[in-house]
């Protein structure tokens, strides 16, 4: 029996929908961001660079929690590296990257519960501080940007691992993004390149990013 076969078995349940699933990620994810939004009073010009350095945040947060955690066994965080590296990678490689069903979102999307901590543990604390320290209108503006950068990482990851002749699968940012993604997804590389699943900015600064046309020469040209 294959690996993905004994997942199915063991991790996805009768009752589970990878289609409420993630319209339950969706939802929520935009409900927070429109209500903050919606908080918004007479924004000041300097206010609005929250939004570009909450991204930029959330880019270095993604780059460096996927480097390290989700591919180096870390004390009290080996759920999150048996999720990601031993079961995620084994399921999806370079050479086989599509689902099969919707079921296979289970293999994909963070889990509800994760989604639940990232808003009440990270997103809403942090949010609460820059409000205090700042002004409302940046925390307001924080949080829409973080809830927004979390649900752009769930759309892109899902569209990556979605059947390449899909409608979504034809886009051009989605073919190209999937490329970048493909190749995390070799074994020989999925250690120490290609870390960030949305934009690769922190990819391209620390010069961990391979480049499209050649898997085996960062873009800077270095031999890996």
């Amino acid at each position: 029996m294959s690996f993905r076969e004994d997942y199915r078995q063991e991790n996805v349940g009768p009752r589970y929908s990878g289609t409420a699933h993630a319209w339950g990620v969706s939802i929520t994810c935009l409900a927070t961001v429109g209500a903050a939004l919606a908080q918004l009073h007479q924004v000041l010009p300097w206010e609005w660079l929250t939004l570009p350095l909450t991204f930029l945040v959330a880019n270095a947060a993604e780059y460096f929690g996927h480097r390290g955690p989700m591919h180096h066994r870390r004390r009290g965080l080996g759920l999150i590296y048996q999720r990601h590296t031993l079961e995620h990678h084994r399921f999806f490689t370079h050479r086989d990257m599509a689902i099969d069903s919707r079921r296979d979102f289970r293999i994909v999307l963070f889990p509800p519960l994760l989604l639940a901590f990232f808003l009440g543990g990270i997103a809403a604390p942090l949010g609460l501080g820059v409000f205090r320290t700042a002004s409302p209108n940046c925390g307001w503006l924080f949080l829409a940007t973080a809830v927004g950068y979390y649900l752009s990482y769930e759309w892109l990851h899902l569209s990556y691992h979605l059947p390449p002749n899909s409608w979504v699968g034809r886009r051009a940012l989605v073919r190209r993004l999937r490329q970048h993604h493909c190749a995390h997804h070799d074994p020989a590389l999925m250690g120490r390149a290609n870390f960030n699943i949305t934009f690769p900015l922190c990819d391209w600064l620390m010069r961990t990013g391979v480049s499209v046309g050649s898997p085996w020469k960062s873009e800077a040209g270095e031999a890996r």
